[in-house]
């Protein structure tokens, strides 16, 4: 029997607290590069290892820093006088039983796949150094992870994960403004806005402040009144998705460090679109959560999501998982307002098999716990029971980390 506990708790749904932040690093930042690199690099790890060896060997990719270059943006196109270096750290197999995998090669290639298709603007082969540092791992991490035999992972480490649904309408604006600037179709139509967008979003009782950091690619920009065109273009997109989610009032500022002197204006301009080409650097875990926000009003966990094995990290598949259940629970079970899940492992156990799965839930006015107590244990006890579907789509890409 698995051990889920579930509680009512008495508490302020999120939407009617007074005040409430949310933030969202867009893919461009540099954070979010280096937990999109590290995603990729084990995405990749795990399908050459299972290609050649049949099996997903032992590996973290967690440890990826971003270490800003120089450039000197301008009106019509800039260059970048230093390259952005990128360092990839962690721990692989590079060898089984004599036979061996070109685990450096493998990372850095998928490394500068990930920033050809995700920062649009930047010259991956002139204005970016990729340093792979991988090392083996630890042997005694590594026989936990090898002892399954066709059984249930055991846990590497004593971990937790957390989650929680739904999303408020705040939190779902911030994540939905970052990514549809961030679209495939927005990029092409107004290819001026770089990929580093970062949304902060503050709700004071039924009024909510959006304030975005948005980079500019120089190239496309000719002067400021181009610039200022962008900016609007921007406020006015974003003010179209907003009236989907929500009827408070919103307020939307973009780049309000900008100061507009004519001899030497003082704006967000960049040369490849991220801020990693000029003075910030990144690192992985340093960002979004694994739901893609990052909500000091809600239960969070430190642990850095992208790069760590998906076969039985728990830092990983704990917080995806969380997320997932907590999601199902508030869609399938009548009367629950909010859920938050909390799950706890022991290093060496079965990954199914939580030390404790617990949830809270926030219930409607009138509905006791014991009218949905066992549908929710139905619920996570199902997930369990299915968890390596977590590892599937981490492999496929069909699930974010960040």
């Amino acid at each position: 029997m698995r051990n889920i506990r579930v509680e009512s708790v008495k508490q302020l749904p999120i939407e009617n607290q007074d005040i409430e932040i949310v933030e969202r690093k867009g893919i461009g930042h540099p954070d979010s590069i280096s937990d999109g690199i590290a995603e990729s690099v084990s995405r990749a790890l795990c399908k050459a290892y299972l290609e050649r060896f049949g099996a997903i060997m032992h590996h973290n990719t967690d440890e990826v820093q971003v270490i800003a270059g120089e450039s000197s943006p301008k009106f019509g196109g800039g260059e970048v006088i230093k390259p952005i270096h990128i360092l990839l750290a962690g721990r692989g197999v590079a060898e089984v039983k004599g036979e061996k995998i070109g685990l450096n090669r493998i990372s850095i290639a998928a490394a500068k796949e990930y920033l050809k298709e995700n920062i649009r603007n930047l010259d991956v082969e002139t204005s970016v150094v990729i340093e792979c540092k991988i090392g083996h791992g630890s042997a005694e991490l590594q026989e936990v992870f090898e002892r399954k035999k066709d059984k249930i992972p055991l846990a590497n480490d004593t971990s937790f994960g957390v989650g929680f649904a739904p999303l408020s309408e705040t939190e779902k604006i911030v994540l939905e403004s970052e990514k549809l600037l961030n679209s495939d179709k927005f990029k092409k139509k107004y290819p001026m806005i770089g990929e580093d967008i970062k949304v902060m979003g503050l709700r004071e009782k039924d009024k909510i402040t959006l304030t975005l950091a948005c980079a500019m690619v120089d190239k496309y920009i000719d002067d400021l009144d181009t610039y200022k065109e962008a900016k609007a273009v921007i406020k006015e997109t974003l003010r179209k998705l907003v009236s989907k989610h929500t009827e408070r009032d919103v307020d939307i500022y973009v780049n309000t460090a900008d100061r507009y002197d004519e001899k030497e204006p003082s704006i967000y301009l960049t040369v490849t679109g991220t801020s990693a080409e000029m003075g910030d650097d990144g690192s992985t875990g340093r960002g979004n959560r694994a739901n893609g926000l990052i909500t000091p009003n809600r239960p969070m966990s430190l642990e850095a999501c992208s790069g760590k094995n998906p076969v039985n990290h728990v830092g990983k598949i704990y917080n995806l998982l969380s997320n997932e259940i907590a999601e199902k629970i508030v869609n399938e079970v009548d009367s629950v307002l909010e859920a938050q899940i909390l799950l706890l492992s022991q290093i060496g156990k079965p990954i199914d098999n939580p030390k404790v799965a617990d949830c809270r839930v926030i219930l409607e006015e009138g509905c006791k716990l014991s009218e949905v107590k066992s549908d929710i244990e139905a619920i996570i006890d199902d997930s369990l029971e299915n968890i390596q579907k977590i590892t599937e789509k981490l492999i496929e890409g069909k699930i974010t980390t960040f």
